[in-house]
């Protein structure tokens, strides 16, 4: 060991060791010395064809493409449960719905995430940056469960979905002691949302999106824009009514367009572009039941399934100079694996908590030679476990389960009819069966039975 070192040199390994180890408020350089921003923009109910280049609708989407030109598109991007609160829990804690319990959607008031599992915003708030999340939270609807007691140091939004309010298509009277409010900064800035306020929502979390960069453009920052659309009932603002020429639908669609376009051209504004990495996807499939109030997927089923119509999402990243610019990736990962390979960029401490994503940079980032470390992916809806998926995307076991599936979609904001429908035992082979059709349990017994193997163990592990 060296023992002359000079002041500079001993700054320097004591501070990159500080980041090796996590420690708070150390962090690491990057691009020109400067600790780097993240900005996630989650959709809610987005289906995977919505935007080009994943799919071709209607309407034209050019700051989505812009963003895909610049950055890698990711075509195996998997939830382990293809339904609101669940999804989001896992994409801010890092750990699967069978770890935290946090299932389904939760409805006004819930608990949500136990505060013994520390979010994104707490891991990095710790190792120095500023964060904040303007749009739906949908993990707590307590004081000690909302943004400001999770690690969020600035928020604006709704903290459930935007149906759970009095004019509720199905259920109307499940939620007219709930009026719905707006909150901002842990207090209600409107008592009561009606249908004049919802048009507004993207610009408002696109408003304060915009605003947190500019004043936060020499601050290492974690911006979480969880947009309400397009959750049903939908809702746009007057600067895009019927401008999509492809309905209701559309016209949401192409102010999330918008939207992305705001983050960017203020991250380019504001200097830091190219020190940010920029993550773009949605909570799960489409609600198909809304028939033309609902996106597209091509794969089978959709939202409220285990099937990939609900657990893939269309997915974007981008960071100048470390992910190649118009790149395509075919690789398997999933939404827990963000939260550690996030910490890892801004060299944060991991949370105390157990955690199952995995820190999945060298793969994002099309190193070569890189491999997925998970054996597998769980899925499950609600409380029901209901499979896994190779780690590397080649293979998918469902366990026997029942499942919903369409038969009439509605129209116009209301919903469609579904039937009960169960699959068996059931391996595909996802790389030459996507649309998961043809069961080849057969054909690779052996196959089956090592995922079967690892189904079991984490049906023991949290479904016990």
């Amino acid at each position: 060991m060296n023992v002359n070192l000079n002041r500079r040199d001993f700054l320097r390994s004591a501070g990159l060791g500080a980041a090796a180890l996590g420690m708070p408020g150390m962090l690491p350089a990057a691009g020109k010395g400067k600790p780097p921003n993240f900005v996630i923009i989650f959709l809610d109910d987005s289906g995977y064809s919505d935007f080009r280049p994943f799919g071709q609708p209607a309407y034209p989407t050019p700051n989505v493409e812009r963003l895909a030109s610049q950055g890698c598109r990711f075509n195996n991007f998997y939830v382990p449960q293809a339904v609101c609160s669940a999804s989001r829990s896992a994409l801010l804690s890092g750990c699967y719905p069978g770890r935290t319990k946090v299932f389904g959607a939760h409805p006004p008031g819930a608990r949500g995430l136990d505060p013994k599992f520390a979010t994104m915003g707490e891991v990095l708030k710790t190792g120095g940056y500023r964060t904040a999340v303007f749009g739906k939270w949908h993990i707590g609807d307590q004081p000690d469960t909302r943004p400001p007691a999770r690690g969020f140091d600035e928020s604006c939004g709704l903290m459930y979905s935007n149906d759970m309010w009095e004019f509720h298509p199905e259920n109307p009277k499940a939620y007219s002691k709930f009026p719905l409010h707006f909150w901002e900064n842990g207090k209600v800035k409107i008592e009561r949302v009606t249908k004049e306020h919802q048009p507004m929502l993207t610009t408002w979390y696109t408003e304060h999106a915009v605003d947190f960069i500019q004043r936060n453009k020499s601050n290492p920052f974690l911006l979480y824009v969880p947009q309400s659309m397009p959750h049903v009932p939908l809702f746009r603002s007057e600067k895009f009514k019927d401008k999509s020429g492809a309905g209701v639908y559309g016209d949401v669609m192409m102010e999330i367009d918008w939207s992305v376009g705001e983050i960017a051209k203020s991250l380019k504004s504001a200097g830091v572009e190219d020190r940010t990495l920029v993550v773009f996807t949605s909570d799960n499939g489409p609600w198909i039941s809304y028939g033309n109030h609902a996106g597209k997927t091509p794969y089978r089923e959709a939202k409220g399934t285990g099937f990939d119509g609900g657990t893939r999402s269309a997915c974007l990243m981008r960071y100048p100079g470390r992910i190649k610019a118009g790149s395509v990736s075919k690789r398997a990962l999933c939404s827990v694996d963000l939260l550690p390979t996030i910490a890892h960029l801004a060299g944060a401490a991991l949370p105390k908590n157990p955690i199952d994503g995995r820190n999945l940079w060298d793969l994002i980032s099309g190193k070569r030679g890189a491999v997925n470390p998970h054996e597998f992916y769980p899925f499950c809806t609600g409380p029901n476990f209901e499979g896994v998926i190779s780690g590397d995307g080649r293979w998918k076991l469902h366990l026997p389960h029942e499942y919903r599936t369409l038969v009439e979609a509605g129209r116009d904001g209301a919903a469609g009819k579904y039937r009960q429908a169960a699959i068996e035992l059931s391996l595909f082979d996802m790389e030459k069966d996507p649309l998961e059709t043809t069961n080849v349990i057969g054909k690779f017994p052996e196959v089956a039975a090592r995922l079967k193997g690892y189904a079991e163990q984490h049906k023991r592990e949290f479904y016990s």
